[in-house]
């Protein structure tokens, strides 16, 4: 997992790939997030419902 050092020629992570795989778990929960927003704001309303 060396994407970054292919594409732009640096080695932030010094080549042990940690950065990409980090890179790769935002955009994952990002997706996942985005997918799911409608149930996330749904209970994100039912918690700040008055009761």
């Amino acid at each position: 997992m060396d994407f970054i050092e292919t594409l732009f020629g640096i080695s932030p992570d010094g080549g042990d790939g940690s950065l990409e795989v980090l890179w790769i778990a935002a955009l994952v929960l990002a997706a996942a997030a985005f997918i799911c927003r409608r149930q996330i704001a749904a209970r994100l309303a039912r918690k700040a419902a008055p009761r």
